[in-house]
């Protein structure tokens, strides 16, 4: 894990919406150690700050991310082109932890930009089917425009549903929860990855629990403001936990009970 920023430079970038882009990076010199899929980077846009990103990708030495253009930082990463350097450090995290789940079913629920860290989750299965049973993906997005990688999306099968459907729309509209019975899966042999908006983890969440699948076999991947990523300033407490160095990736068991608590 590197705790000082490591060169990258941007090798490509792809347009996913109007204000999403992807971004993939290689090392400059020595590359940063192994990432998993569910961990993420703090990502130094130089001259303007760091922020947290989940891989979406990990190919080799490449990492790609997925960025959303919603504040000074995350403006200037999703502006990059090719051949522009930006810092990086890490992994940092838990992970979705998928070797757990060999032989069982899998469900993958994703609200919005939270599709970003379980893409490579997606990608670990289709490229080992015969490790794991039946494979579920449900996606919820805003509009047709802001679905992510629409054309992978596509090829996986992926059952998908939109908050605000267009003319050509001629899918599903509404909450990605009332996917869940067009989804084919035994919830006592069921592990489930959720992310996305936090009121989409709660009512998945629940809603998985209450058909059946152990809150252990539920992972949701929460977020929290992250300035350190080492666990000492405090920013991203949760309850007990420390998003930073306890998550993002943690049990429904874990999670439950302080997502639970009303903000003031």
């Amino acid at each position: 894990m590197a705790t000082v920023p490591v060169p990258y430079r941007v090798a490509g970038c792809s347009t996913e919406s109007a204000d999403t882009a992807t971004i993939a990076l290689e090392p400059v010199g020595s590359p940063l150690p192994a990432f998993t899929p569910g961990q993420y980077a703090m990502v130094y846009a130089f001259g303007v700050g760091d922020i947290p990103l989940s891989v979406c990708g990990i190919d080799g030495d490449r990492l790609t991310h997925t960025v959303r253009s919603v504040g000074a930082t995350s403006r200037a990463l999703w502006a990059l082109r090719p051949g522009t350097k930006v810092g990086v450090r890490g992994p940092f995290g838990t992970a979705w932890d998928l070797r757990s789940a060999s032989g069982r079913d899998l469900l993958v629920v994703a609200g919005g930009i939270g599709l970003a860290p379980l893409r490579p989750l997606v990608h670990g299965v289709l490229a080992a089917p015969e490790h794991y049973g039946q494979l579920n993906v449900l996606i919820g997005a805003r509009t047709p425009g802001d679905l992510l990688y629409a054309e992978e999306v596509r090829r996986w099968g992926a059952l998908v549903t939109v908050d605000r459907p267009d003319a050509a729309w001629t899918g599903d509209v509404g909450v990605v929860t009332a996917l869940l019975d067009r989804a084919a899966f035994d919830p006592p042999r069921t592990t489930a990855f959720v992310c996305g908006p936090e009121v989409m983890i709660r009512a998945a969440a629940r809603e998985l629990a209450h058909r059946g699948v152990d809150p252990g076999r539920i992972r949701v991947s929460l977020e929290r403001t992250m300035h350190c990523a080492t666990g000492h300033c405090g920013h991203c407490q949760l309850g007990p936990l420390l998003l930073c160095r306890d998550g993002p990736v943690v049990t429904w068991t874990q999670a439950q009970s302080v997502l639970s608590v009303r903000e003031l």
